[in-house]
């Protein structure tokens, strides 16, 4: 039996890529194709709701999932962490529905956060610099944000201070503690890199994409996980880890 999967945001690159991706699986159907013309009631009869729109339609989106019982893959960056505090309640009131936050659905994305993470635990002196195409609405990206986040886990209990001098202009947006700086940039996909300074030495785990190719998997296995999953689950990370388990 196949699995039913409404596309909203179905006319951008993300969005096109994964019909793509429904169309050429035998496990997945495409349900509708959603663009900013379409009524979200035509995604009802869907297994899985795949969302990548922007931040103001993402949030409309999700609560329509909520409400309606339904089970919702989202792609787009942006949610902060008092907006996933605020999700988990809301998730909390259906227990039949599911809300996959993945800012990121590159495997080696995930890999250089995790990376990051557990180098956070070794250096005080930590900075983000990421970059994206020209086109890129939000800045930092939701990767970078969730990146900061991860580190700032990593490091709960340590007093030493990430940013010296955090009121200079220049020094980037602080998320988490974390100085990010973006560039927005023509020629570039998608690049990220995190520089830890200590004692003598710099490490920097950098990580870039060249096409959105690099997020087929990861989508993928968003989806089908999703049918099988209820509540929240943000970061591919966990996708990934679920799938282990089982």
């Amino acid at each position: 039996m196949s699995i039913k999967v409404a596309v909203v945001g179905a006319t951008g690159r993300m969005g096109k890529l994964a019909i793509e991706l429904i169309d050429a699986a035998q496990d997945l159907h495409l349900h509708a194709a959603l663009d900013s013309k379409s009524q979200l009631n035509e995604a009802i009869g869907a297994d899985i709701i795949f969302e990548v729109t922007r931040l103001e339609v993402s949030e409309k989106v999700v609560d329509f999932a909520i409400a309606n019982g339904m089970k919702i893959v989202v792609g787009t960056s942006g949610w902060s962490a008092a907006k996933l505090a605020e999700l988990d309640k809301k998730v909390s009131t259906n227990p039949n529905c599911a809300v996959l936050l993945i800012p990121n659905f590159s495997i080696g994305s995930m890999l250089a956060s995790s990376f990051a993470a557990e180098a956070a635990k070794y250096f005080d002196s930590i900075e983000i610099v990421e970059a994206h195409h020209a086109g890129k609405i939000d800045s930092p990206s939701g990767t970078a944000v969730r990146t900061a986040e991860m580190i700032a886990e990593a490091r709960k209990g340590m007093t030493a201070p990430l940013i010296p001098g955090v009121g200079q202009e220049a020094r980037g947006q602080a998320v988490a503690g974390v100085p990010i700086h973006s560039l927005r940039l023509a020629g570039v996909s998608a690049k990220q890199e995190v520089v830890f300074g200590g004692e003598s030495e710099v490490l920097t785990i950098s990580h870039e994409v060249s096409s959105i190719r690099s997020y087929v998997h990861g989508i993928l296995l968003s989806i089908r996980t999703a049918v099988k999953t209820t509540g929240l689950v943000v970061g591919l990370q966990a996708v990934v880890e679920a799938n282990t388990k089982n």
